[in-house]
Formats: C-alpha cells, structure tokens, sequence
C-alpha cells in the first residue's frame, strides 16, 4: 500500500468506503457512514497507507456535527439536569473513579509510564487529550493510539447496541439526500465557519463541536435563523471522521503498542462496562430508555457518540448534555489524574 500513488490510495478509499457504509446502512447499521470509512481507514493505515486527512477538513466537519447536535438543543435541556443534579454528579464521579480504576490496573500490569496511561484511559474527546497529553511528559503516539483504539471500539459497540436496541426501525426513514437549499443552509455554513475558526483561535477544547453546537441552538431553537444540515453534508463530514480516526492506527505506532496491546484492550473492555453499568442504573433512577443512557455515559469521543446518536432516535440533548459534562470534567482533573497515576499506580 505504501509504494502505491497517492491517487491510486485516495481512490481505493473512497470506492471502498463507499461500498461498505453503504453495504452496513442497507443492514439499518446506526452511524454506518463512519463505521464503514473509518473500518477502511484502519485496515489501509495498518497496511501502510501515506495518505492523511487535513487537519482543517477534520476541524470543520466537527462544526458540521455540532450544527446538526443544534438542531436539537434547546434550553428546555437545563431543566432534567439541575432537577436531577445529584444523580448527574454522581454520574460524572463514577466516570472519573472508573477512568482512574482503568488507568491504575493498565500501568500496574504493563510497561506503559503513568502518564501515558492515564491520558490514554480518560473517557474525554480524543484529539483533546492527545494534545493535552504532550504537555505533561506522555508518549504522544501511545496516547493517541489508545485513545482511538477506545473511539474505534466504542463506536463499533454501540452501533451494535444501537441496532440490537432498534431493531428493524434503526435508520429506517426515507433520508432526503439532496432538499432544496435556503437561507437555513447559509446560515449553517456561516456558523460552522465562524464557531470553528473560534473553537481554535481560543483553543477551547472540543472547541470546534462545542461553539457551533451552543450557536446554532441559539439561533434554531428562537427561530431567528433556523439551521438546515442537508443528508450528503452530514455523510461527507461522518466519512473525513472515520477517515482520520482510522488512518491513525499506522504500522509503526501498531508495532509500538503491541506489547502492551491485551492490556490496553481489556482496560478499555472494563471501562465500556463500567460505564454500561452506570447506564442500566441511570434508568432505574431517571425517566431515560436504556439506550439513550448507554450513549449518555458511554466513553466515546464526542463527535462519534453524536452521530450514532443522530441515527438512533435517542433523546440527542441529554446524551450530548452529560457528554459534554464528563469531557469538561476530564479536562478539568486529566492533570491531577495524571500526576497521581505516575507516582502511585506502580507503588
């Protein structure tokens, strides 16, 4: 794959990620035009593949994500969460004992140093920790691989969840590919634009989902200027996700993680049931279906949980509430957490 062109690599991406999303969407497979490109992104990046997605194209299909997460914001969401704040905060403080659990166990029982298995472990966006990684002395490139190994696998489970939940109703809707487009669709190319060049010029973590997102609610749900986020928009911005995801998983960062490969798996295995757990229990004490609580807590990045939950008729606001909740939490104590795995995890 290396030797090949890159036109020859582009080509072979695209044709066989058309094929296979569209192959997984025909079997109603929630997120299908992710999981399928993203599939293809590991399996040419593991092969040696060169070619790259442009960090720009990557930060803007994030702002188209947080567009379409605006159309179903409204401030209607603080209400369930300051009702039930204890049980929230208790959410957010099981999501940190559990990263803390997962990350002490991982450098006890390998080789990794305690930092690197600590930012590799937190359930927060992955590009966040990636970059704040580098600041406290972590081996970036490990980071990294874990953190998308954990996007890679999350995202797959709950997709599977998704449609073992749904059924035959996953994503069973007449999509619109190409509407009419009015001033809804300038007005969301105007905030995805405007909150993406924002997100990075105050590097706001997550910044360039999380501004459009807040934005375009504003703007949608006062009707000042409703947004319109057209089917081959969104299906453009799912498959340059998957494609940066996927194309991350390289030959040599493989063969770099792989002696400790079985522990970082069954860290992230632990952690995905730890959070499943969380879940069931976030039903018995909140009026939420199992699987909009899943996504909820589920330990994904928050691009990825978004758009399964976009193709799973969940309650969209609350999974999106809690998931930027946990991310800001992380961002806030991934320092701390960090810090005290290096000096006590192999004591």
């Amino acid at each position: 794959m290396q030797s090949l062109p890159h036109s020859l690599q582009w080509s072979v991406l695209l044709i066989v990620s058309l094929v296979l999303g569209f192959g997984l969407n025909a079997f109603h497979v929630p997120a299908a035009l992710l999981l399928g490109p993203m599939i293809v992104g590991v399996t040419m990046g593991l092969s040696g593949a060169t070619i790259r997605i442009d960090k720009r194209l990557f930060i803007l299909c994030q702002a188209i994500l947080g567009c379409m997460i605006a159309q179903s914001l409204s401030p209607s969401i603080l209400t369930p969460l300051l009702a039930d704040w204890p049980i929230v905060l208790g959410v957010l403080v099981m999501t940190l004992a559990a990263s803390a659990l997962s990350g002490l166990l991982l450098v006890r029982f390998s080789d990794l140093p305690g930092s690197t298995g600590a930012w590799g472990s937190s359930p927060g966006g992955a590009s966040a920790m990636v970059a704040m990684a580098g600041e406290f002395g972590a081996d970036v490139r490990l980071v990294a691989f874990m953190q998308y190994l954990r996007v890679l696998l999350v995202a797959g489970a709950a997709a599977v969840v998704a449609r073992i939940g749904l059924g035959d109703e996953a994503q069973n809707v007449n999509l619109v590919w190409f509407p009419p487009l009015g001033q809804g669709f300038l007005a969301t190319v105007g905030v995805v634009i405007v909150g993406a060049w924002l997100g990075q010029r105050f590097r706001i973590p997550s910044g360039a989902l999380l501004l459009p997102a807040i934005m375009g609610a504003t703007l949608h749900s006062t009707n000042t200027l409703p947004l319109q986020v057209p089917e081959w928009l969104l299906a453009i911005a799912y498959a340059l996700i998957g494609w940066t995801v996927g194309l991350r998983f390289t030959r040599p960062v493989f063969q770099l993680a792989l002696r400790t490969l079985p522990q970082m798996v069954l860290s992230i295995i632990g952690l995905m049931l730890l959070c499943g757990a969380m879940a069931w229990g976030l039903t018995q004490v909140l009026h939420v279906d199992l699987l909009t609580a899943y996504l909820a807590t589920s330990p994904g990045g928050l691009d990825t949980v978004a758009i399964i939950a976009a193709g799973s008729r969940v309650d969209m606001a609350f999974v999106m509430a809690l998931q930027t909740l946990r991310l800001f939490t992380i961002l806030f104590t991934g320092p701390a957490l960090a810090r005290f795995l290096s000096r006590y995890a192999r004591t």
